[in-house]
């Protein structure tokens, strides 16, 4: 069975990492990292500029992958894979989420968390918020992204 690849941002500001709260699903109420997914023919970096624009009407610059989950939602199987990402321009206005937070890196794992996000945040949270990767470059190629 091939698995739908998904795309989460860690978007980091102030120390801080962005969240968001599910409005509806199957993980209604819970807490992600935001993203959605990946479209035939598109890249994840374009995915995930695509997405965070329409789920919260900013523009991100996509960094570094920093992990990848298996997971499966009713019977579905998925691989999430998280990228670091800085915010370029735009205020955070929530589509489909009934809220969103800035949350330090090592209060992530007390979230009600969607379960491909636990592992995600176990990690931040061991690593105080991504420390050892904040100074990579950001590079991606998004010349198939329309405008």
């Amino acid at each position: 069975m091939k698995r739908q690849q998904v795309v989460a941002a860690v978007i980091q500001r102030d120390g801080l990492v962005f969240v968001a709260q599910r409005e509806s699903g199957v993980h209604a109420g819970k807490w992600e990292f935001p993203g959605g997914k990946v479209e035939v023919g598109e890249s994840p970096a374009a995915a995930l500029v695509r997405e965070i624009n329409e789920e919260f009407g900013v523009e991100i610059l996509v960094g570094p992958r920093l992990t990848e989950v298996q997971f499966s939602v009713t019977g579905k199987e998925y691989s999430l894979l998280v990228y670091l990402a800085q915010h370029i321009q735009g205020e955070y206005r929530p589509v489909v989420h009934c809220q969103t937070d800035w949350v330090p890196a090592k209060m992530l794992p007390a979230l009600d968390l969607a379960p491909a996000d636990i592992p995600v945040a176990a990690m931040l949270a061991a690593d105080d918020g991504v420390g050892q990767v904040v100074g990579e470059s950001y590079e991606n190629d998004l010349s198939e992204v329309v405008e």
